[in-house]
C-alpha cells in the first residue's frame, strides 16, 4: 500500500531508474521486426500478425471498409454518440487556438524574411488494442491532424483473434480517419514507417502503445517523425489541508490503475491531511477491480510526501516534471507561475485529471518520464512543418555582403565567401 514519507531522495532515484530501464531483449526483437518489414513488406507483416494476434490477414482483409466505421458509430447509443461529438468539438476548438500561421516580414530595402508552414502529407496513428480499448486516444491523436489539414490520416490498431472494440472504430469515424488497418505491434509501426504493398509510407507516426510499439517508434525515428516515446502514466498532486481527501485519493488511483509502473504522488504540507488521504485510498482500493495492477504501482511508484510548505512541494514537482500535475489548492493561480515542468496542469479542487483525459479539450497525449522538461503535449503543430523564406534585393544583399565574407573566411569556407564575392564583381 502507499507509503507516507518525508525524505524523498531515494524515491526520486527509483523514478529515474524506472524511466531509463529497457530490457535489451525487447530492443533486439523490435530491431529484427523492423528490418524484416523493411525488406519483405506484406509477407512479413502478415506472418507477424498471424503469430502475435492469432488470425489470418492478407491484402484483401487488412483494411476496414468505410461503411464498417459508419456502422460502428451508428450502433452506439445516442448518449455515447453525443459524448464523442462533444469531445470532438472541444478538442478541435482547443487545437484551432494553437494553430501557427505562415508569416512574411518585408523591409523597405527589399529584404524579405518569413516562415512558410504546411501540414505533413500523410500521418499514421497507432491505437492500442490489447488489454484495453481507448477510443479517447483515437480522438486525441487524430483530431489535431485534421485541424492541421493533413492530406491523409491512416490508423493501425491490432485485432487480437480478429476482434476489435466497436467504440474505437466509431471514434475513427467521428475523427474522419481516412483508412483503418487491422494490424498492431512493432510490425504496424514498421509498416507505416517503411511502407508495404498494402500500407502507405507516412511522414509522421503518433500514438501510444506497449514496450514493443515504443521501441519501434524509437527505431524508425529519422525515417519518419514521431511524437514521443510514451512511458508509464503518472500524476503528481500538490494539495493543501482544504482539499477533500477522497477527491485526492481517487485522482491518485485513477493513474495507478493504468499499469504496474504507473506513478501517483501526493505532496502536501499537512501531515493530518496526508493520513486522511491514505485512509481514503484504502477505502477506494477495496471497491476497485484492477487490484493486481494497483498493488504493484501503489507499493513501488506511489508515495505521499510531506514538505514544510507548498513552495517546497512545487520545487520537487519541477524536478520530477510530471505528466499530469494537479494543484489542489485554495489559490492555485497564485502558484501557477512557479510551475516550470509539467505536461498538463490542472488547477483547483474541481479539476481532476480525468477531465483532461476525455472532455476538457486539451490533449491527453503528454510527455512522461520527466520529459516535460523539454517535450510538450501533442498538438496541431506537431503535424506541421516549417520552411524558412528568404529574399534579398541588391541593396539588402550589399548591406550584409562584407560581413558574410568575413564570417565565411573565419570558418575557412572559401567557396561560401566566393559566392558573395562573385556577386560583388
Amino acid at each position: 500500500m502507499i507509503e507516507i514519507i518525508k525524505d524523498y531522495s531515494n524515491f526520486l532515484l527509483k523514478l529515474k531508474e524506472r524511466a531509463s530501464t529497457v530490457d535489451d531483449k525487447y530492443s533486439k526483437v523490435v530491431k529484427e521486426i523492423c528490418a524484416d518489414i523493411s525488406k519483405n513488406g506484406d509477407t512479413s507483416l502478415f506472418n507477424y500478425t498471424k503469430t502475435f494476434d492469432k488470425w489470418d490477414i492478407n491484402n484483401t482483409n487488412i483494411k476496414f471498409d468505410k461503411k464498417d466505421l459508419k456502422n460502428a458509430y451508428q450502433s452506439l447509443d445516442d448518449n455515447l454518440k453525443n459524448i464523442l461529438q462533444l469531445a470532438k468539438k472541444r478538442i478541435c476548438d482547443y487545437q484551432k487556438k494553437e494553430l501557427q500561421k505562415s508569416w512574411i516580414d518585408i523591409k523597405e530595402n527589399g529584404e524579405i524574411l518569413g516562415t512558410k508552414i504546411e501540414p505533413v502529407e500523410i500521418a499514421g496513428l497507432y491505437v492500442p488494442g490489447g488489454k484495453a480499448a481507448y477510443p479517447s486516444s483515437v480522438l486525441m491523436n487524430a483530431l489535431p491532424a485534421k485541424v492541421a489539414k493533413v492530406k491523409k490520416l491512416i490508423m493501425c490498431t491490432p485485432l487480437p483473434e480478429g476482434k476489435i472494440n466497436n467504440t474505437v472504430l466509431a471514434a475513427a469515424y467521428v475523427a474522419e480517419v481516412d483508412e483503418v488497418y487491422k494490424i498492431g505491434g512493432a510490425q504496424a509501426i514498421a509498416a507505416m514507417a517503411y511502407g508495404t504493398e498494402s500500407i502507405p509510407k507516412v511522414d509522421k507516426i503518433v500514438g501510444p502503445g506497449n514496450i514493443y510499439v515504443a521501441l519501434a517508434k524509437k527505431e524508425v525515428f529519422g525515417v519518419v517523425g514521431i511524437d514521443s516515446i510514451a512511458g508509464p502514466s503518472e500524476i503528481l498532486i500538490i494539495a493543501d489541508k482544504n482539499a477533500k481527501p477522497n477527491f485526492i485519493a481517487a485522482d491518485l488511483l485513477s493513474q495507478a490503475e493504468h499499469d504496474q509502473l504507473a506513478s501517483g504522488i501526493l505532496i502536501t504540507d499537512n501531515e493530518e491531511f496526508a493520513n486522511a488521504v491514505k485512509k481514503e485510498i484504502i477505502n477506494l482500493y477495496n471497491k476497485l477491480s484492477r487490484k493486481e495492477i494497483l498493488d504493484s504501482s501503489l507499493k513501488n511508484y506511489c508515495k505521499i510526501i510531506i514538505t514544510e510548505n507548498i513552495e517546497a512541494a512545487i520545487d520537487i514537482s519541477n524536478k520530477i516534471a510530471p505528466e499530469h500535475l494537479e494543484l489542489a489548492l485554495s489559490n492555485p493561480f497564485e502558484y501557477l507561475p512557479k510551475v516550470k515542468n509539467a505536461g498538463a496542469i490542472f488547477l483547483g479542487y474541481y479539476t481532476p485529471e480525468a477531465l483532461g483525459d476525455y472532455l476538457a479539450g486539451s490533449n491527453h497525449v503528454l510527455p512522461t518520464n520527466g520529459t516535460a522538461r523539454f517535450f510538450s503535449p501533442l498538438g496541431v503543430n506537431d503535424f506541421m512543418k516549417k520552411s524558412s523564406i528568404i529574399s534579398f534585393s541588391k541593396e539588402a544583399f550589399l548591406n550584409l555582403s562584407s560581413h558574410v565574407i568575413d564570417f565565411a573566411t573565419e570558418e575557412g569556407l572559401d567557396a561560401h565567401a566566393a559566392s558573395i564575392k562573385e556577386r560583388l564583381r
